[in-house]
């Protein structure tokens, strides 16, 4: 299993490398670096936030939790709102006035909505904006523009089982059959007899709107009516802990007691919801977490938690609440025969970077993510001394008629990536393009050829 190889970074490294990082941080840049940001008028909230709750109970406090800090606020508490799933997080300024930001986790629909009727100034999404919400909210300007669109953490759908349930992976195909009640039974999957019990996001959800995209969706298929919803993720979980015939979908931060397995789509090999694999997006289920504002944010607050979420103090409490951090790190890949001959060269030799370069829908130009990626990779680069030939970009691709078609597309997708670095003065040591090898998705839908149109970045 080539790629199930990478595991070596579990969520303990991550977590205790964010704890490092934060630490360094926190003695490193002292508060009066940061500009003062206006405090609001009449005692009223400095920034509302609505949308996800995989956002909501947990990461968006610590963010603005960390913002709040950075600011040399004092007293910092986080009170229930005025309904289940609300949050207000508060804190003192050094002449006693008090700073509120409202935060409320019902459903990454509902985050838009709010954008649009003006009950929010930034909107929490655990996945991309639909075209009907990107239409609906014109007037705020283009919310897919680099300014709107705000990538700030990783995460991965966990399929989550009994831990005493003896299955340990499942491929996508399976997971739309169990999920759409046509196999009911938990010995038509290789495990113990017993009816499957399945547990489900709710409707406002942006992880049920993932999962269905992924795994419904893909496989023409519907959630079964007889699917228990939930609101919280982390209700869900243990519903499904305490169900030795249960199984769920939830994100990495709400595994707790449930087991979670390894996942398959179309030709790759099962691979679990590691550190790594959901770094670099190439677990099947792996997804990106949003914040999204105007086009032309007039806030200074919603600014300044944007600014810090992309901040290296920001992603180190991502990866401290259980998400993935956009942090580029270097990763040690173990050589399999399933691995095309130069690959296995390469992974002998080299380390792969946590990080892959993916493209706009039907685009040749680098998605948000990679944008930012790109400064990511640099100041890793020149914090390495790897800026001399020391890089390797290995392009992929979904499969084409003509095989030297699909390597040469391949390779064009890493000459892209090198054209950006090389304007930084990057020079390297290989492009090279290995076509439809390696795939991480299913090659028919739209969603999982994006995934395999991708450029890995390796370093000596």
């Amino acid at each position: 299993m080539p790629r199930a190889t990478m595991t070596a970074r579990d969520t303990a490294w991550n977590r205790s490398a964010a704890s490092l990082l934060l630490g360094l941080l926190c003695c490193a840049l002292p508060w009066s670096t940061f500009a003062a940001l206006p405090l609001p008028a009449n005692d009223s909230s400095a920034l509302r936030i609505q949308g996800s709750n995989t956002i909501g109970a947990k990461l968006g406090p610590a963010l603005v939790k960390g913002l709040f800090e950075e600011q040399g606020l004092s007293a910092i508490r986080v009170e229930a709102g005025a309904a289940e799933n609300e949050q207000k997080i508060i804190g003192k300024t050094a002449d006693g006035r008090s700073v509120t930001v409202d935060l409320a986790a019902h459903g990454s629909s509902t985050g838009f909505a709010a954008l649009k009727d003006g009950s929010a100034e930034l909107a929490a999404a655990s996945r991309p904006i639909k075209d009907s919400e990107l239409n609906a909210l014109q007037a705020l300007g283009n919310l897919r523009s680099r300014s709107a669109e705000q990538i700030i953490a990783i995460d991965g759908l966990a399929i989550i089982l009994h831990p005493s349930n003896p299955i340990s992976a499942l491929h996508t195909e399976q997971l739309a059959q169990v999920f759409a009640g046509e196999v009911t039974d938990w010995a038509q999957l290789g495990g113990h007899s017993g009816t499957i019990n399945l547990y489900a996001r709710d409707d406002n959800s942006g992880t049920y709107d993932t999962f269905k995209e992924l795994v419904l969706s893909a496989n023409g298929k519907t959630l079964s009516m007889t699917a228990q919803r939930f609101e919280s993720s982390d209700l869900l979980s243990d519903r499904v802990s305490q169900d030795p015939q249960g199984i769920g979908f939830i994100g990495l931060p709400s595994i707790r007691q449930a087991k979670a397995v390894s996942i398959a789509a179309g030709e790759s090999q099962p691979m679990p919801p590691s550190v790594t694999l959901i770094a670099t997006e190439d677990y099947p289920l792996s997804r990106r977490l949003y914040l999204y504002n105007q086009e032309s944010l007039q806030n200074p607050w919603a600014k300044a938690l944007v600014r810090f979420a992309h901040s290296p103090r920001g992603q180190a409490i991502v990866a401290q609440n259980g998400f993935i951090a956009q942090t580029v790190q270097a990763v040690r890949v173990t050589p399999s025969s399933a691995m095309p001959a130069a690959y296995q060269v390469l992974a002998a030799e080299a380390q792969r970077l946590s990080v892959n370069f993916r493209f706009q829908q039907g685009s040749a130009s680098l998605d948000n993510k990679a944008q930012r990626d790109l400064e990511r990779l640099l100041d890793y680069l020149k914090s390495q001394d790897k800026l001399q030939h020391k890089v390797v970009l290995v392009g992929f691709g979904d499969p084409k008629s003509d095989p030297a078609r699909a390597q040469l597309l391949s390779k064009l997708r890493a000459m892209a990536v090198r054209r950006e670095l090389a304007k930084q003065g990057v020079l390297f040591r290989e492009i090279t393009g290995l076509g439809d090898e390696l795939p991480v998705a299913a090659n028919d839908g739209d969603e999982g050829r994006i995934k395999n149109r991708r450029v890995e970045v390796w370093v000596y």
